[in-house]
C-alpha cells in the first residue's frame, strides 16, 4: 500500500473519530428526574439508612434519616427468606447483626424471626470470615459513631408513627420500607447470588408489581447488584416485561463505559441504566471528576457516589455536580449541603 494511501485512510479514520466524540448522545431512560440532582444540590442518600448513627437496614434508620431530609432517598440491600419474604439486610446471613450464628437467610423463615423478635441491633466487633459465616467472640449492641447507644425510642418519628417496640429493632421487610415512604426514591440492592439471587429478584418484581398502583414503585425504585447473572435479567425484564425498570450497572458494565469515556466514543455505550453509582476511586483511577459526570449527563444518567463519610468529599462530589452521595452519616451530609 502506498503512503499516500495510508494517509488518506488515517485521515479518515481520524475524521470519523471526531465526528463520533461529538455525536449526541440519546437518553438511556426517558423518566429519571427523581434520581437527577434540582438546583445543583445533590440527593442526600441514607446508605442502609444511615449506619453509623442507627442499626444498618432497619425501619428506624430510615425514618431517623427522614426526619433529617424528608427528601431522603433511601438505600438498602435486601435478600429472600425461606418463606418468600424479601427482607432488608446487608449481609445474605444475620450472624453480623443479629445473636443469630450460622444463619444463612435463605434458610430462616422470616415468620419465625418475628415470632421470636430477634433483634437486628447488634455489631460483630471482630468478623474473619469461615466457610462463609462472620464468625466473632464478641457480639455487643449498637452504638452510632459517637458511641452513644440507641435504641427505636431514639427516633423522631413523623407524626402518627410510633415505635414499633421500645428496645429491639426488630426485622425490616422491603414491602414496609415501599410503603412507610410513599414518595421517596429507593435503591434496592439484590445481595443473594446464582439461583437464589434470581428467585429473590423475581419476588421483588412480583412486589413491585403488585404495589405499582398505588405507590409508584416503578418510578421512584432503582434495583442494583453486583452480580452479572442479576444485572443480565435486569436487561431481559427491561426489554420485555418490564420497560419501565430502573436499575444500575454491575462492574464490567461500568467498566465499559469508563473507558469509552477516556477514548470519547460513550456514543457506543449500550445499557439502559438509569444511574451509575460509583466510590470516588478504584485501582487507583479518579472516578470522581466532573467530565464523568458530563458524559453520564449526556446520556440522562444519573451519577451517586459510595459511601461517602467525610465532609471534604462531600463538597467535592458536590462541585463536580454529582447527583447524588450516599453516606453512613445522613446529618453530616445535610450539614454539609445546608453550607
Amino acid at each position: 500500500m502506498s503512503r499516500k494511501k495510508i494517509w488518506i485512510i488515517l485521515y479518515v479514520i481520524l475524521f470519523l473519530y471526531a465526528i463520533l466524540a461529538v455525536w449526541p448522545r440519546s437518553p438511556k431512560v426517558e423518566s429519571n428526574a427523581l434520581l437527577l440532582s434540582s438546583n445543583q444540590r445533590p440527593i442526600l442518600i441514607a446508605h442502609g439508612g444511615g449506619n453509623k448513627e442507627f442499626p444498618d437496614n432497619t425501619l428506624e434508620a430510615f425514618y431517623h434519616a427522614y426526619s433529617i431530609d424528608p427528601l431522603v432517598m433511601m438505600e438498602t440491600d435486601v435478600s429472600l427468606t425461606k418463606d418468600g419474604v424479601i427482607i432488608l439486610s446487608h449481609d445474605t446471613t444475620l450472624d453480623r447483626k443479629t445473636t443469630l450464628q450460622n444463619a444463612p437467610i435463605i434458610e430462616i423463615n422470616f415468620a419465625d424471626l418475628m415470632s421470636q423478635q430477634v433483634d437486628f441491633g447488634y455489631h460483630n466487633v471482630v468478623s474473619p470470615k469461615s466457610n462463609g459465616f462472620n464468625v466473632s467472640g464478641e457480639l455487643i449492641p449498637y452504638r452510632d459513631y459517637l458511641g452513644n447507644a440507641k435504641t427505636p425510642l431514639d427516633v423522631e418519628y413523623p407524626e402518627g408513627i410510633v415505635a414499633r417496640h421500645d428496645t429491639l429493632f426488630l426485622a425490616t421487610t422491603l414491602r414496609e420500607l415501599i410503603t412507610a415512604f410513599p414518595n421517596n426514591p429507593i435503591n434496592v440492592e439484590i445481595k443473594q447470588s446464582g439461583e437464589t439471587g434470581l428467585l429473590a429478584l423475581a419476588k421483588v418484581m412480583e412486589l413491585l408489581d403488585e404495589l405499582d398502583s398505588e405507590y409508584n414503585t416503578y418510578s421512584r425504585i432503582v434495583l442494583a447488584s453486583f452480580h452479572k447473572e442479576i444485572f443480565n435479567q435486569f436487561k431481559t425484564l427491561q426489554k420485555t416485561t418490564h420497560p419501565q425498570l430502573l436499575y444500575s450497572p454491575e462492574a464490567n458494565s461500568v467498566t465499559t463505559l469508563f473507558i469509552l469515556h477516556l477514548l470519547r466514543l460513550d456514543v457506543f455505550y449500550a445499557d439502559q441504566v438509569s444511574v451509575f453509582q460509583l466510590p470516588m476511586s478504584q485501582l487507583g483511577l479518579n472516578l470522581a471528576t466532573k467530565s464523568l459526570v458530563n458524559t453520564l449527563h449526556k446520556h440522562n444518567i444519573a451519577v451517586h457516589y459510595w459511601t461517602i463519610d467525610d465532609p471534604d468529599d462531600m463538597r467535592h462530589l458536590i462541585s463536580i455536580g454529582a447527583d447524588g452521595i450516599m453516606t453512613n452519616i445522613p446529618s453530616l451530609l445535610r450539614q454539609v449541603l445546608d453550607e
